[in-house]
């Protein structure tokens, strides 16, 4: 996807405890900017997770993940991580990420992740809610 395709991004600068010895990011903490970038996105569009979570007994199970390296990210580098949902199933969300240098179209990595819906006290899939699925179309899924 093109940076312009993303309606969120999330801003981070590379901290030293992140990178390896060869001075790049160390390729584990590329899933935490995108779990952190999500966890962005949901605030973004208003989402109490927590309230969510405390009120419906229903929560996120990570299930797929997905990085492509493409370039690189060095110390103190300044990237913006886009988050988009390409999708929305009967029990699952699926993320689109894209890691691109500050402010420009450089991209680093790109890949997925995806979310099964779950009632926490019986452990099983359940259909995402009406309420999540309004909140997410209203702001990535109308074309």
């Amino acid at each position: 996807m093109a940076r312009e395709d993303f309606r969120f991004l999330h801003d981070f600068r590379v901290r030293y405890s992140e990178i390896d010895a060869q001075g790049v990011v160390f390729n584990a903490h590329y899933l935490t900017y995108y779990d952190t970038a999500i966890n962005e996105y949901f605030r973004s569009l208003g989402f109490d997770y927590q309230g969510y979570v405390d009120r419906t007994g229903a929560d996120f199970h990570l299930v797929k993940s997905e990085v492509i390296y493409e370039k690189p990210i060095r110390f103190d580098a300044e990237i913006e991580v886009g988050v988009r949902t390409a999708k929305i199933g009967n029990t699952s969300i699926t993320f689109v990420l894209e890691i691109f240098g500050k402010g420009n179209t450089e991209r680093y990595a790109c890949g997925e992740i995806v979310w099964v819906h779950t009632d926490q006290r019986r452990h099983q899939t359940t259909p995402v809610s009406e309420e999540i699925r309004r909140m997410i179309g209203d702001f990535d899924l109308k074309t």
